[in-house]
């Protein structure tokens, strides 16, 4: 089976890959080779059992989507994208990449016309405020930013590209992933990761929110278990509704400082201080914050069990299970 892996450079991709690799398989197929794709050069984890090849190209330049398509992947996960805090900076940027590149990868596919399984990164973002709660399956798309409107537009063209036939979309609206590994990038979520990632680090770290702010957030483990699961579903069992909020886990800030504490300890929570963020409290505050996701979980998408698993999670894949003191 022949992968492609569009912002295959990033955080999420990189554990895709490595996800594959443990595997072997996908859809009960031996993966023979996986192209990675991003602006920057792809990480490839040594000893995986395929082929690798990367491109470090833009997939928003002309021909460059077709290129990626012309051996005719059977499975292709969509990751690339502007994140939220860039997104709505760059009015011009964000629409280029998350709009425009969706459409240029969906046309190459269509003139492919081999109809591979899509896997497209969505988001909670394409929801805005008021909300019921919690936010149910049938709630409609309603984004207050920039982002979540580029992310809206993905999902549309590419439900619509499905029902055409000419792909065989599933589009998986992604929680906040919670706690992301590695250095802080532009997205407006970045400081859930960071109130944790940075003092389990030994590093002091500055939330820019109210703790009485909620989110619904889901782990890598749990996010790349959701892109592989995406990737195998029977498209007729999910039907012609073909976005799905994926399941997760609603925490306020004070929950999830709290999850640190116990799992960590005094010393490492007591590196976070609160430092309000004008910027970010408006773009957080059109956010969603607590979903009841049944189709979801009805189709065998499964998330984390607690905070605390999640924190546990990520000591475990990225500090070698050591915590600084």
């Amino acid at each position: 089976m022949d992968i492609l892996i569009t912002g295959g450079g990033g955080m999420i991709g990189r554990k895709l890959v490595e996800r594959l690799a443990r595997d072997g398989t996908l859809n009960g197929e031996p993966v023979t080779r996986v192209i990675l794709q991003d602006v920057v050069e792809p990480q490839v984890p040594q000893d995986v059992p395929f082929t690798v090849q990367t491109r470090t190209t833009d997939l928003a330049d002309a021909g460059e989507a077709e290129a990626l398509v012309e051996n005719r992947p059977q499975v292709i996960f969509h990751l690339a994208a502007i994140v939220s805090g860039e997104a709505e900076t760059d009015f011009d940027k964000g629409y280029r990449v998350n709009m425009t590149g969706t459409w240029n990868l969906l046309e190459a596919i269509r003139a492919a016309g081999n109809v591979p399984r899509l896997v497209f990164t969505s988001s909670i973002a394409v929801y805005g405020a008021p909300f019921p709660e919690p936010i149910d399956d049938a709630f409609f798309h309603q984004p207050l930013t920039s982002y979540g409107a580029q992310k809206a537009c993905g999902e549309l063209l590419m439900a619509d590209y499905t029902r055409k036939g000419f792909v065989d979309g599933i589009g998986i609206r992604l929680p906040t992933i919670c706690i992301r590994p590695g250095k802080p990038n532009k997205a407006a979520s970045g400081f859930f990761s960071g109130i944790l990632r940075e003092p389990l680090a030994g590093i002091e770290a500055v939330c820019p929110v109210d703790e009485t702010v909620r989110h619904w957030v889901a782990s890598p483990r749990a996010a790349t278990g959701f892109l592989v699961h995406a990737a195998e579903l029977d498209g007729e069992t999910v039907g012609p509704r073909r976005n799905l909020t994926m399941p997760g886990l609603c925490v306020s800030i004070r929950d999830m400082l709290d999850s640190l504490r116990r799992v960590a300890g005094d010393t490492v929570a007591d590196r976070v201080r609160f430092e309000p963020d004008p910027f970010i409290v408006k773009i957080v505050s059109g956010w969603p914050q607590n979903f009841e996701a049944t189709r979801a979980p009805d189709l065998g998408f499964t998330a984390d069990s607690d905070f605390d698993a999640i924190i546990r999670s990520h000591i475990e894949d990225e500090l070698g299970g050591v915590i600084a003191d």
